[in-house]
């Protein structure tokens, strides 16, 4: 657009066009919600010619956690809450991805009416929804949006599952769970059955025809923005840069993580004071303390929470672990997915006197640590994470060799990708005794054989990862490339 145009009534004072803008669509998750802003913060950056956001999310996630982030982004990034739909005709036991996909499916009239009346005071480049929202781009479509994009905050083997999917669904009959060979796609390595997308592993569920749909829906974005990076997952990059008709060209852009930048103009949050768990980590010795948490989402039953704790005692190493009540408890693994506040007591569930016994090589936090501060700390040494793509990354970027403890969603594929295909980590056995936890806990930590070709692994992808991002990097170049045509040639 020339200076002196106007576009929807999108120019200021002067007739001058204003800042392009871009509207992204966050399904439920801080796991989804985080990348994204952290894509918006990349935008408005003047590189891209200072593109600015609104982030659109949904009123069954309005929690505390998510405001109290969402207030403390730079004035670039707006936000705003679809009106709630009604789920109640749900079954109680729905999936969270048939929620998710049912909820964003359901406010496609409210959304299409939104993105109408912000093309009126923005000009309204892009519309990027991630990878539950695919419904919504009719509703882009609906609201003459020009440009149309999947931002996908997972990896490049979850991408390709899902590009595959209905034509695996076509030609696999049983349940992937029963395969008897591992899955094999283009440069991905092979994943077992057992392992695969967890709302995949029941065909007659809803979540399974949803993430079906989802596959056919990835098709009709115009491009594809990956939270992942070459170093990774190099084959997986290859096989997806290589064209193929009907496909929508694909763009890595990662790694994404949360980052803590200040914005003078961001005032209605006060400082922050320092974690506890920060001052902890500053008297312990550098690489000595195994950071231990399942992410905003996770929780263990409680067999396996007591099995964990005797491990860590077992394993002799420094811990720092979050710590929430089982999952026995509160419902599922997955059961603070919608709100990260863990719902008792946690420590109760702890095995007798393990507090006591290791209260001077431990401590345990309720509920929540300021992870990326954690990750970038000295002291800290290992990860054991549930294998979430965002904990996996900021594990990377932070150079912290990881014990891969998968729960959920994509998790148990991320592990077998993580530690069979790139050597950034160790996996927990099936059966998860105290003996063999700390074996792994010992080994990532400071052992000299497999434990050292790991450390070794994520101090070279840091490395990688770190470059990408800089001018000129793969990443940066790949993103500029996107938003030119976005800028350059909106219609």
């Amino acid at each position: 657009m020339e200076n002196g145009a106007c576009n929807n009534g999108s120019c200021n004072g002067n007739g001058v066009a204003a800042r392009p803008h871009v509207a992204m669509l966050v399904t439920p998750g801080m796991g989804h919600l985080i990348p994204l802003a952290e894509l918006a913060k990349r935008l408005a950056r003047a590189r891209h010619g200072g593109v600015t956001s609104t982030l659109i999310t949904f009123a069954s996630t309005a929690s505390p956690t998510q405001r109290e982030f969402l207030a403390s982004l730079p004035s670039a990034i707006e936000s705003v809450s679809l009106p709630p739909v009604d789920l109640s005709d749900l079954p109680s036991d729905a999936a969270i991805e048939t929620r998710m996909s049912e909820e964003c499916a359901r406010s496609t009239p409210s959304l299409t009416a939104l993105l109408s009346r912000l093309a009126t005071t923005r000009r309204l480049v892009a519309f990027v929804a991630d990878l539950f929202g695919a419904d919504a781009f009719d509703a882009a479509r609906d609201a003459g949006v020009a440009r149309r994009c999947l931002f996908f905050p997972t990896n490049l083997h979850a991408l390709t599952l899902l590009l595959h999917l209905p034509d695996l669904d076509a030609t696999i009959p049983g349940e992937f769970r029963d395969l008897a060979e591992p899955v094999a796609l283009p440069g991905c390595v092979p994943i077992p059955g057992k392992d695969i997308l967890a709302p995949l592993q029941d065909k007659s569920k809803a979540c399974y025809r949803w993430m079906v749909h989802h596959g056919e829906k990835y098709c009709d974005a115009e491009t594809i923005l990956v939270n992942s990076f070459d170093a990774v997952e190099p084959d997986a990059a290859a096989a997806l840069r290589h064209p193929k008709p009907g496909r929508p060209p694909v763009f890595p852009i990662g790694p994404l993580i949360q980052t803590h930048e200040e914005d003078a103009s961001v005032t209605t949050m006060p400082p922050s004071p320092r974690a506890a768990c920060m001052d902890w980590l500053d008297r312990q010795p550098e690489k000595s303390v195994v950071f231990v948490s399942f992410g905003s989402g996770g929780a263990l039953p409680t067999e396996h929470m007591r099995e964990l704790a005797l491990g860590l005692e077992m394993s002799g190493q420094r811990f720092l672990w979050v710590v929430r009540s089982p999952s026995d408890e509160d419902g599922e693994v997955n059961a603070n997915y919608y709100d990260a506040e863990t719902k008792k007591n946690p420590f109760g569930y702890l095995p007798e006197g393990f507090v006591e016994r290791t209260k001077e090589v431990g401590l345990l936090v309720p509920s929540w640590a300021p992870q990326t501060k954690v990750l970038a700390h000295k002291a800290t040494g290992g990860f054991l994470t549930h294998c979430g793509w965002n904990s996996v990354l900021e594990s990377l970027v932070h150079g912290v060799p990881m014990v891969a403890w998968p729960l959920y969603a994509e998790q148990r594929q991320n592990a077998v990708m993580l530690t069979e295909g790139v050597g950034a980590a160790i996996r927990v056995p099936e059966a998860k005794g105290k003996e063999k936890i700390a074996v792994v806990v010992r080994e990532v930590m400071v052992g000299e054989g497999r434990g050292a070709a790991v450390r070794d692994k994520v101090a070279e992808l840091q490395k990688k990862a770190l470059a990408g991002l800089r001018d000129g990097g793969a990443a940066t170049s790949a993103l500029d490339e996107v938003v030119a045509k976005w800028i350059g040639e909106e219609k």
